[in-house]
Parts: structure tokens; C-alpha cells; sequence
């Protein structure tokens, strides 16, 4: 049977906002009996890499100038590297990582393919957003799980490989005024998928006043991060 992360394992345990910049961090969310088994988080997170790698990998094939796809790869690369970190996780705990990834195959690759851009610029856009988005929001997770939680922060606040990216998408919109109010309208749409995704994660059933305000800041941080990524390009979040 499916398990997603709204299905409730034991109490007590914490979900602690964490900087990428400070792994021990100074922000602690209580989110009792709304984080998932662990299980559940290590099979996702290791499948929303593999689904980033992949993303990247049939990019490169759609751009011309070996540059791009370089620079591409090496994203690519830095994804792969991730999901292999978290595989290798898995297996010392003594489970099929395979297994793990499976039930969450379906609807991961709905999210990817609802963030696909039309144009290669897009989604190179998605890449960049989504994954620092979720990256984010794991990292947020990893406080869960103890020692297994710290080794994953590690593994997602590893160098992601995509300014080359990012300054990509910064020729683009440089290079023609109109991409830069197509991809603000793009990014502001890949939001949206990605906070369901994320908000997903800590749905029981529904959240009640209090579950939501100890929500609340990781969402807002989350908003926060994206609003820099994007003025990091010129982009309006």
C-alpha cells in the first residue's frame, strides 16, 4: 500500500526548520505526528533526485550549443550524485532501495511532468525552482530522524551544481525583454505545484489552527528562499 506523508507513524518526534548554511540551526518547528516514517522520506527524497537527473539528462539532448549542455550535465551530475548518496543510505539501513522508490514513481512523475517546460529555458527554470524548493523543505524534514536525518541534510546541502544554470537563464532574459516576463509567469506557476507537493507531505487529513501555525514558518522560509533564487536572475517571485 502507498505510503505518503500524511500517514502518521509515532508521536513526539520534531520537524526543525534548518539553514543550509547551519546544520544544527536555531529554529525548531514542532510538527508532532505530521512528518513521515522514514521509509517514506528517504524513498521520496531519493526518487525526486533521480526525477531531477533524468529532467537534465533528456535537456541536454534538446539544446544545441555544447556549452548549454555542459553546463546542463554537470547539474545533471550533481542530481545523480544526491540520489546515489541517498541509494547508498538506504542499503545500509538493509532495505531494496528499489522498493523504497517505488510507490512514490506515479506521483512524482506526475509533478515532473507538470513542471515541464515547453521551451528549454522553462525547464531549466523548473529544475532550478523545484529542486531548491524541495531540497529546502527535506532539509526542514531531516530533523526527524535523528542521525539518518543529519546524514540526509548533508547529502541535499551538497553543491547542486546549477549556477551555471542560473546564469543561463540570466543570458536569456538579457538577450530578449520578453523572456523575462515569460519565465517571472512560468516561475510563479511552478510554485504553486511544488508547495502541493510539499504541503502534502504534512497532511493527515486536514490541518486545524494550531497544525497550521506551526506550519506557517516553513512555508514562509520556503517563499522566502524562492523570492531570492528568483531576483537572483531578475526575476519577480
Amino acid at each position: 500500500m502507498v505510503k505518503w506523508f500524511w500517514q502518521r507513524r509515532e508521536t513526539g518526534r520534531k520537524l526543525q526548520l534548518r539553514s543550509r548554511d547551519e546544520l544544527s540551526g536555531s529554529d525548531r518547528v514542532d510538527f508532532e505526528e505530521l512528518a513521515p516514517d522514514i521509509d517514506t522520506f528517504l524513498g521520496q527524497a531519493a526518487y525526486l533526485q533521480l526525477g531531477f537527473f533524468e529532467t537534465l539528462t533528456e535537456l541536454i539532448q534538446t539544446i544545441p550549443e555544447l556549452g548549454e549542455k555542459e553546463a546542463v550535465s554537470r547539474a545533471a551530475g550533481a542530481a545523480l550524485t544526491k540520489h546515489e548518496a541517498l541509494v547508498a543510505l538506504i542499503r545500509e539501513r538493509g532495505d531494496d532501495p528499489t522498493e523504497i522508490m517505488r510507490p512514490f514513481r506515479e506521483p512524482l512523475d506526475g509533478f515532473r511532468a507538470a513542471t515541464h517546460g515547453v521551451r528549454p529555458q522553462e525547464t531549466m527554470l523548473s529544475v532550478h525552482i523545484t529542486a531548491g524548493m524541495l531540497d529546502d523543505f527535506y532539509l526542514a524534514l531531516s530533523a526527524s530522524y535523528g542521525e539518518t536525518g543529519d546524514r540526509v541534510a548533508r547529502i541535499l546541502q551538497a553543491d547542486d551544481d546549477r549556477q551555471a544554470i542560473v546564469e543561463l537563464i540570466t543570458e536569456t532574459i538579457a538577450s530578449d525583454i520578453e523572456w523575462k516576463s515569460l519565465l517571472a509567469l512560468w516561475g510563479r506557476r511552478l510554485v504553486g505545484d511544488t508547495l502541493l507537493i510539499a504541503r502534502a507531505a504534512l497532511r493527515p487529513m486536514s490541518l486545524g489552527r494550531a497544525e497550521e501555525q506551526k506550519v506557517e514558518p516553513v512555508f514562509t522560509e520556503l517563499m522566502a528562499a524562492h523570492s531570492r533564487r528568483m531576483d537572483a536572475m531578475g526575476l519577480a517571485a
